[in-house]
């Protein structure tokens, strides 16, 4: 029987299906995303009505990512079991009426139990990428993933839409238009989606099988990788516009325009980081993602600082700080390289685990959302004990460190650090 990537390859019929596929998906994922994106600009208005602290701000934008996180390893397995354009059709179904219940809500605990439920949401990238991957060859699914994956787009679109209809009409019209979305999202991807019985994984790999994955260090490496290009890029995505409103005194639609100049290229570019991932390799884009990112951060973590010098004259007071420019030009290029990262990382796992893309996927995806999850919470948490803003950024790098240094010992090195053989590879080392 011919392989799916040999009918990929060869027949029009399923090439012409494949794209029909890849362009529903990335269209369903970018509004899944805006959606789980949303607490990022409704919830600057709630902090103000409720009277939240920075750490109870960071847990409300974070209660969607939670849920997110967690259902992509069941998700991903699903997806290889019973095939992606049900499970997909399902989970948008599921999230239409707690987006709109979401516009009702008025205590804080209201938001935080139906952001759990909004946030079934983020879940679908578990399910889109096996999904899509498995109707391309394998020379193109880096391409196809990353196409897919700027669906991330969908935290820039959020900021371009959400603050127009929150000024004009108050922020509970933003989840009652972002549910009329969802259900026509759901109506177009379920005519214009098509599936494969090839690509299912056979009946009798179990899942206790498939989470076994969890055990190689490998997956933990590439886990810690996506929970900076991914986990880092959903926590900023949630936090920009109120940093910018906090730390600069804007108002909500230029600072969401302005935050969008991190996201947008964090989604969009993701494409491109798939297709030099193909080209170039996986290891080559993530090792220089990862440098772009430690001097991105190192620069940003530098907090507003004055001082007092004695000078001949009496003394003489200088402020060093990144205006609101120069902040801007570094988000935008480390999006860039993020977009480029994520798609980087999910190369890795097409090229090592090509069967059982979906639970590995499903795995990684839970350790970036996770990621996502954490970060807001710590930054807030951070604000509150410092009062410095760019103490997030700080936090943010000396997780960058871990990943260089893994990265050095396991693949420029060829070093083993964990597994069977890691204190003999020590040695050789």
């Amino acid at each position: 029987m011919p392989s799916p990537s040999h009918h990929a390859a060869e027949d029009p019929r399923h090439t012409r299906q494949a794209w029909s596929v890849l362009i529903v998906s990335t269209l369903a994922f970018t509004v899944c995303f805006m959606v789980w994106m949303m607490f990022g600009v409704i919830g600057i208005p709630i902090k103000k009505m409720l009277n939240l602290n920075a750490t109870e701000f960071g847990l409300l934008t974070a209660m969607p990512v939670l849920t997110g996180s967690l259902v992509r390893v069941p998700l991903g397995i699903w997806t290889d079991k019973y095939g992606g354009r049900i499970v997909m059709a399902v989970l948008l179904a599921l999230t239409v009426p707690a987006i709109w219940v979401m516009g009702y809500a008025t205590q804080y605990w209201h938001f935080l139990v139906i952001g759990l439920f909004v946030g079934l949401a983020g879940g679908a990238f578990s399910v889109g990428t096996p999904y899509v991957a498995r109707w391309f060859p394998k020379n193109r699914q880096g391409t196809a993933m990353g196409v897919y994956g700027a669906g991330n787009s969908g935290a820039a679109v959020n900021k371009f839409v959400a603050p127009v209809i929150l000024v004009a009409f108050g922020w509970q019209a933003v989840p009652h238009v972002y549910a009329a979305i969802m259900l026509g999202t759901l109506v177009l991807f379920w005519v214009f989606s098509y599936s494969d019985p090839s690509h299912l994984v056979p009946s009798n790999v179990k899942f206790t099988d498939q989470l076994k994955a969890l055990k190689d260090p490998k997956v933990l490496k590439y886990c810690q990788y996506y929970s900076i290009v991914f986990g880092g890029y959903v926590a900023l995505a949630l936090w920009m516009v109120q940093y910018y409103v906090g730390e600069y005194g804007l108002d909500i639609r230029v600072a969401a325009l302005l935050a969008a100049c991190f996201s947008l290229p964090g989604g969009v570019l993701r494409a491109i980081g798939g297709v030099l991932s193909d080209k170039y390799g996986a290891h080559s884009v993530t090792w220089w993602v990862m440098w772009v990112s430690w001097i991105c951060l190192f620069l940003l973590s530098y907090p507003q600082t004055e001082f007092t010098v004695a000078t001949v004259d009496g003394t003489r007071t200088f402020g060093i700080g990144l205006n609101v420019y120069a902040f801007t030009a570094l988000m935008f290029v480390l999006g860039i390289a993020w977009a480029f990262g994520k798609a980087s990382v999910f190369k890795y796992i097409s090229d090592e685990y090509p069967e059982n893309i979906g639970a590995i996927s499903g795995i990684v995806g839970l350790a970036g959302g996770l990621g996502g999850f954490v970060l807001p919470i710590m930054f807030g948490a951070l604000l509150d004990l410092t009062g410095v803003r760019s103490s997030a950024f700080m936090l943010m790098y000396g997780v960058v460190w871990v990943s260089l240094i893994w990265m050095y010992f396991t693949e420029v090195r060829r070093t083993e650090l964990m597994g069977p053989h890691a204190t003999a590879a020590g040695q050789r080392a």
